[in-house]
């Protein structure tokens, strides 16, 4: 499913911060958004699956396809539709601290979905089983490492069968030991053809599993091309300074 975003703009309190910012994600392609703090790469990232609405460009995801007019908001049907077709991995998990790992797999299946526990139950299983945490299914967040609860949480995300996988700083808020583990497991789903749209601090998570890589300065796109292109053979200079921190940290 290809994703493309078109001439999107956002604004905060009369200040833009996404400058009509255009990029195009094909099917099976992982794309690393990357840049300094404050360059957009989150708020675009939100744009995806309208936690943040556009004031206006054009979203299109699939067959789904909306257009944006400043202080109209989409109908919410519309808005549903594009985050059926979303999973979301936050930065700092958000995990339903009452629930188990295995009951936070399954919530969006029961709730969402209307599936009968038991389907969902076992549903849960085989994600936290492909997270590598099956073992874990009845620990409740607060006893599971940054790590695991970053692994249940790209599983609850990937319950709900996304055509993409959005990940926000998935590895930031992880010491190096434990953001290997996300790593590993977010280059497995990689590997199988998922589709994915990261924005990320962490130049190695980027280089590692990223195909395409846009890399982001003050609300615009500077540069934008293959993975390997852009870390070893970068054309603007600032994406050459940014990107020269991957072989400095």
């Amino acid at each position: 499913m290809t994703i493309a975003l078109q001439d999107i703009r956002k604004s905060f309190a009369g200040t833009e911060v996404l400058h009509g910012i255009s990029v195009e994600i094909a099917p099976g392609q992982v794309t690393a958004l990357i840049g300094p703090s404050g360059s957009g790469k989150s708020t675009l990232l939100r744009c995806v699956n309208l936690l943040e609405i556009p004031d206006s460009g054009t979203l299109t995801l699939g067959d789904e396809r909306l257009s944006f007019t400043p202080g109209v908001r989409p109908a919410q049907d519309a808005i549903q539709r594009i985050r059926l077709q979303t999973g979301m991995v936050f930065q700092n998990f958000q995990l339903f601290a009452h629930q188990s790992a295995l009951q936070n797999v399954m919530e969006g299946l029961v709730t969402v979905k209307r599936w009968p526990r038991e389907r969902a139950r076992a549903r849960a299983l085989q994600l936290l089983d492909k997270v590598g945490l099956h073992d874990k299914a009845d620990a409740w967040p607060n006893n599971l490492s940054g790590g695991q609860q970053q692994r249940v949480a790209i599983a609850r995300a990937l319950a709900l069968e996304p055509a993409v996988l959005l990940c926000d700083e998935p590895t930031s808020a992880l010491d190096p030991g434990l953001a290997a583990e996300v790593v590993s497991v977010l280059g497995d789903l990689a590997r199988e053809g998922m589709t994915m749209l990261m924005a990320t601090h962490d130049l190695r998570l980027a280089a590692q599993i990223a195909s395409h890589t846009v890399f982001m300065q003050d609300g615009n796109v500077v540069e934008a091309g293959g993975a390997r292109t852009i870390f070893e053979n970068a054309q603007d200079a600032r994406t050459r300074d940014f990107v020269r921190t991957l072989t400095q940290g």
